[in-house]
């Protein structure tokens, strides 16, 4: 299979968490930008997520699309860059990076939304409410350098993006836990190279509407 990998994205969407991804595996690869609304829904890109949404990559012939999915593939892909635990070690790692792809996403978009949850709702929603499911994150983190073992791995992508800019941008509480936890992720060189590639795409392609 070939070895790059093409990469579909928008500067201002989740996009971000697999820039991250890419730049820890080490791979090559060559972003795609698209527009919400406009090539993000073009034919030619609904042929490769039909949803319309990014992220996606195309490597080869193989197309992944959702951010949990694509950096477990990576991982997967290019083991050589140990971002993935051995299988048998491999029980927090899938519990972590699918914790927060199920229930944390859900129970932000509620909140977003302003669903205010009965009792009888909370039980049949897997994600339950918003402070319970904060409340298992930061516990899962308390005095740990990484969520799924000793070593850094695709999960801590996955869930420190979600910590990082939640914290950044309101969505989710800066609890202790969750800022140490994010301290050092943040300044590792695969972040902070990713995070200039997606301030200079900004610069370069503004939401519409933000222009100077």
């Amino acid at each position: 299979m070939e070895r790059t990998i093409t990469f579909y994205t928008n500067p201002y969407s989740r996009g971000g968490i697999v820039h991250w991804m890419l730049e820890e595996v080490g791979a090559p690869y060559r972003v795609e930008y698209l527009e919400y609304g406009k090539s993000m829904k073009a034919p030619d890109y609904l042929a490769i997520n039909p949803m319309g949404k990014v992220p996606a990559i195309r490597h080869g012939e193989v197309v992944v699309t959702e951010a949990a999915a694509i950096c477990a593939y990576l991982a997967d892909a290019f083991p050589e860059a140990g971002l993935a635990p051995p299988p048998a070690e491999r029980g927090a790692y899938y519990r972590w990076l699918f914790f927060v792809s199920g229930p944390l996403e859900a129970a932000l978009g509620l909140k977003a939304c302003q669903v205010e949850m009965s009792a009888d709702q909370e039980m049949q929603l897997g994600c339950g409410r918003l402070d319970t499911v904060l409340d298992v994150l930061a516990d899962a983190v308390r005095g740990r350098r990484y969520i799924a073992g000793e070593r850094f791995s695709a999960v801590d992508v996955y869930v420190g993006s979600h910590l990082g800019w939640g914290m950044q941008f309101g969505t989710i509480d800066r609890r202790p836990e969750f800022e140490r936890y994010w301290q050092e992720l943040e300044q590792r060189p695969a972040q902070r190279h990713s995070m200039e590639q997606i301030e200079a795409a900004m610069a370069k392609y503004p939401l519409p509407g933000t222009e100077a």
